[in-house]
């Protein structure tokens, strides 16, 4: 049985991963600040990740309780702009971040997957994104000091890969995750579509968050990857096409829409990751 840690195991998509990990006979860790749901299937270390020392020893050893570690998933992170001053926020993930990868590298883990975010893309496209589908192709373009923070991040990666060129650090740009609770507002969405376009109406269900966690860990790659993590589907009812007609006439279209399918493309991961959402929020809502 393979061990992972799962940084921030204890958050809404850390919850989620953790639950699918252990499912598919990972043996887990949980390390956070926050404590652990009743009944979560991971054994618990509080840590704090600004600490380098507290991060080195949770990816070698932790007592008695495990010696050796073959994989991290790094989700723990201030989790969007606004929720705390932004030199705080770069400071928190961004140092946190480093002290995942150096002390992955530290302790010989040559399999890392983290949280990056989509608002690397733009967000919260005040200025339009290039084209549509959006994907990673294009250069990223962070508009907030939490976006910016990621775009370290995936530059940080670049380089720990570069210095060990048999490591796999993969970065999975997430969309706004939701549980299935989260379902029963999303079609008020139709009466205010505006109110969506920030993210180009894009969300991920965090069970297929966890499907994309898991196939980055099993997946054959080497390097540094970034894939956009959404599902297939928007949040609307209305049509992918006439949402960017109204929205973003002047944004060029790349190849033909079908319905609601979503504006953050998911090829990439479907291609080199298997990825392919289980999950709509259609299925627990009419729409």
């Amino acid at each position: 049985m393979a061990r992972v840690v799962v940084t921030g195991g204890s958050g809404k998509l850390g919850r989620a991963v953790v639950t699918h990990l252990a499912e598919h006979g990972w043996d887990v860790t949980n390390v956070d600040l926050a404590p652990p749901p009743p009944g979560q299937p991971a054994a618990f270390t509080r840590a704090d990740l600004t600490d380098l020392g507290q991060v080195v020893e949770v990816l070698q050893r932790i007592d008695d309780r495990y010696s050796g570690v073959d994989a991290v998933v790094h989700l723990a992170a201030i989790p969007a702009p606004g929720l705390r001053p932004s030199g705080a926020t770069f400071a928190n993930n961004v140092v946190s971040t480093h002290h995942v990868f150096h002390a992955a590298r530290l302790a010989g883990i040559r399999r890392v997957v983290w949280a990056s975010s989509e608002t690397v893309l733009g967000l919260p496209f005040e200025t339009p994104p290039p084209y549509a589908p959006v994907d990673e192709e294009y250069a990223v373009r962070p508009e907030s000091t939490y976006s910016l923070g990621k775009a370290v991040e995936e530059e940080m990666a670049r380089h720990f890969a570069r210095w060990d060129p048999a490591a796999t650090l993969v970065g999975l740009r997430f969309s706004n995750v939701m549980d299935p609770e989260d379902y029963a507002r999303f079609p008020s969405f139709e009466d205010d579509p505006a109110s969506r376009r920030w993210n180009l109406w894009g969300y991920i269900d965090a069970r297929d968050g966890a499907q994309a966690v898991r196939r980055a860990l099993e997946a054959d790659l080497v390097g540094f990857e970034a894939f956009v993590i959404a599902n297939a589907d928007t949040v609307m009812t209305t049509p992918s096409a006439a949402l960017l007609a109204e929205h973003f006439p002047d944004v060029p279209v790349r190849g033909e829409l079908q319905g609601t399918q979503t504006l953050l493309s998911i090829e990439k991961a479907r291609r080199l990751l298997g990825y392919e959402p289980q999950h709509s929020w259609r299925d627990h809502v009419g729409g």
